[in-house]
């Protein structure tokens, strides 16, 4: 058995997934979190369990949301569960007639019963399940209350297929169902015509693309313009679309009369109070940046530097020993304890201990997302984002390539605009990742003690400023124009569990993890023996290696920006492949996996000036290779692709030379 988990963003459809199949997919408070469908195996029962973006209706307006509608159409499953908001009932039953109109047997999981009841509704889920005519089972998706009996209501579902909600669309409507219905009478259609029938008078693309497999599109045209005619002609609607959209209001209006009561005279709740506050037309966006500077305080100032200075510790102390030992223990030779020692050891080693920074920072956007203050930072933006051709949608992408920019990338498929699209895929790059972290970490530790959140917290600004910068040039001068259309949930404030944080922190940082023991790993063995042989032959002095010949081609270069020294060079080019690896290329080449020990090395090669120059190129040269493959994929071209190439490594040596040049003449010297 094959169930379709469908609903409109956020109500809790992912929690419930979690719930119903033991596994875990990253939650979010924001709309299309859900990228792509996610399959997972039913605990209680035999089946699988798709769990499908969310979305407001089968009108595909992203990407996204495209996923959905594809999957009704060539998607074979047997019966539907559909997550629905209690508190915003009328909203989310405009998806639910849709699914009704489909005639697979449906379920409704009436998720958010307490948030409901705290603004003054109360639904009666009995009578409501005799109005829509099928099961409606209250559940509480983030505990898992009411998921047992939903589970139970999927092995006994009725057969549908005779209880379409026969919503009075008028004889104008009806007639072009008929004739269309009529189109594709003889052909194999394996959906249910009427259903099909309605999504192309609604206007769906798909679905009317779906038809033209068999219907040529000259004779199904004339109906399509005959009815949006006839509407207009005969009706106070400007379109079938919108005639439809009413028709299923009224529809919809009429059950909620006898099934939900409100109070009136309520409270204001808290999610009102607090969003009066943190919306705020002045004081959003300084709330934005306080949060992120506390996020960076505690990351750098009061819990991740500690934790990493006790890992390093280890690492190069008591573990780095027990290597030693073991190696000669087994008559390992010079070669082999000269790889494993200077070059894993202190290539992976040397990016691990950065390992408690990275988590911290992953446990507080972790926070931030499942409180509910997120989707209300990306509101915020959208007054920004608005004047520089963006909306607030392309804020979550770039929030996203905080943690990792692929995902990052990957999530601007939730826009609906492709110009706004494209621009959030070429900009979202310039989004610090974590990777970079680890790199911030080593050098504000050795040249900036004293203002590690400040240093760290200026390069995150500097590259959400360059990306809002470039995002209007780009947008005058390289795509045309196009209106926006920004739609956003704000779900209420929530307290997180902390079983929701730890998986959310766990899916965000294992990726790092994951890269040192497989990319960091290759990397560091590639890079150390570079590093081991020259031109000369083996165990060559390292400023004679083919790792200094390769780092020396680019001093020239890389000396106006006040750092001209092969080292800098061979870490550069190494961290094309993953940006942590510049750590690992540094702890080769100074032979030590010890951070602490590195950061002493490195203030005899920079000054901190030419340091945050450093920084500032980390942050906005190239993109690593899994970044440019997901801009070449998401984008779908190599003309784009390579222009984001371009275009970084032009703005990084520029910023770089300013911040050098400026420092210089700001400092006197």
């Amino acid at each position: 058995m094959i169930t379709a988990l469908v609903g409109n963003p956020n109500t809790g459809k992912t929690s419930l997934f979690n719930h119903l199949t033991g596994s875990y997919e990253y939650v979010g408070n924001w709309s299309g979190v859900t990228v792509e469908k996610k399959v997972g195996r039913l605990k209680e029962i035999k089946g699988d369990l798709i769990d499908l973006p969310g979305v407001y209706s089968l009108y595909p307006f992203s990407k996204d949301e495209s996923v959905v509608i594809q999957f009704f159409l060539n998607e074979k499953f047997e019966n539907i569960i559909n997550i629905v908001d209690a508190s915003q009932l009328e909203r989310n039953l405009q998806l639910t007639v849709q699914l009704l109109e489909f005639g697979s047997p449906v379920v409704i999981g009436l998720n958010m019963i307490d948030v409901a009841e705290r603004r003054g509704i109360h639904i009666d889920s009995n009578i409501l399940s005799q109005k829509l005519g099928l099961p409606v089972v209250p559940i509480t998706a983030r505990n898992g209350r009411g998921c047992h009996e939903l589970t139970q209501q999927l092995t006994s579902l009725p057969d549908q297929e005779d209880k379409d909600p026969n919503i009075p669309y008028g004889d104008v409507i009806e007639k072009g169902i008929a004739k269309i219905i009529e189109l594709i009478r003889d052909e194999d259609v394996q959906l249910p015509v009427r259903w099909l029938a309605l999504q192309v008078l609604d206007g769906n693309p798909d679905a009317r693309s779906y038809i033209e497999q068999w219907v040529d599109k000259d004779r199904l045209k004339p109906v399509i313009d005959s009815v949006e005619g006839e509407v207009k002609a005969t009706t106070s609607f400007p379109s079938a679309s919108r005639l439809l959209f009413e028709k299923r209001r009224i529809w919809i209006d009429q059950i909620i009369q006898e099934s939900m009561k409100t109070q009136e005279g309520q409270k204001k709740n808290w999610t009102e109070r607090i969003d009066k506050i943190v919306t705020n037309r002045w004081l959003g966006i300084p709330i934005f940046l306080a949060f992120m500077y506390l996020m960076f305080t505690v990351t750098f100032d009061w819990i991740g530097t500690p934790l990493s200075d006790w890992l390093d510790a280890f690492i190069s102390g008591p573990l780095s020993s027990w290597i030693d030992e073991g190696l000669k223990a087994v008559g390992a030779t010079s070669f082999i304890q000269a790889l494993v020692t200077d070059g894993i050891v202190a290539g992976v080693g040397g990016v691990l201990v950065f390992v408690p920074q990275i988590f911290v920072l992953f446990l507080f956007i972790s926070f931030l997302e499942d409180s509910g203050y997120m989707a209300r930072a990306a509101l915020v933006m959208d007054r920004v984002l608005e004047k520089v051709g963006l909306n607030g949608k392309a804020f979550i992408p770039m929030v996203i390539g905080f943690g990792c920019n692929v995902p990052g990338i990957m999530a601007a498929r939730t826009i609906e605009q492709p110009k706004e699209r494209l621009l959030t895929v070429l900009l979202t790059p310039l989004m610090s990742c974590s990777a970079r972290l680890s790199i911030y970490a080593l050098f504000v530790g050795a040249f900036f003690h004293k203002h590690q959140a400040i240093i760290v917290f200026s390069l995150y600004v500097m590259g959400i400023v360059v990306a809002l910068v470039l995002a209007k040039i780009f947008s005058k001068v390289l795509m045309k124009n196009q209106p926006s259309m920004f739609v956003i949930e704000l779900p209420p404030y929530r307290v997180p569990h902390a079983l929701t944080l730890w998986r959310s922190t766990w899916d965000k940082g294992k990726g790092f993890v994951r890269k040192a023991g497989t990319f960091i790993f290759g990397g560091s063995v590639a890079i150390w023996l570079l590093s081991y042989f020259g031109p000369g032959g083996i165990a060559v002095d390292l400023d004679h290696s083919f790792l200094a010949i390769i780092g020396g081609w680019f001093v020239p270069i890389l000396a106006p920006l006040g750092f001209g020294m092969w080292q800098a060079g061979a870490a550069l080019i190494t961290g094309f492949l993953a940006k942590e690896v510049v750590v690992s290329t540094m702890g080769i080449i100074y032979h030590t996996p010890d951070s602490t020990a590195l950061q002493g090395l490195l203030s005899h090669y920079f000054t901190p000036l030419s340091a945050y120059s450093f920084l500032v190129f980390v942050l906005l040269y190239i993109p690593c290779v899994a970044t440019v493959a997901a801009i070449r994929n998401e984008s779908g071209s190599w003309k784009w692709t390579v222009f984001s190439i371009v275009y970084a490594l032009a703005i990084a040596y520029l910023l770089s030379l300013i911040v050098y040049y400026g420092g210089k003449l700001i400092l006197g010297i």
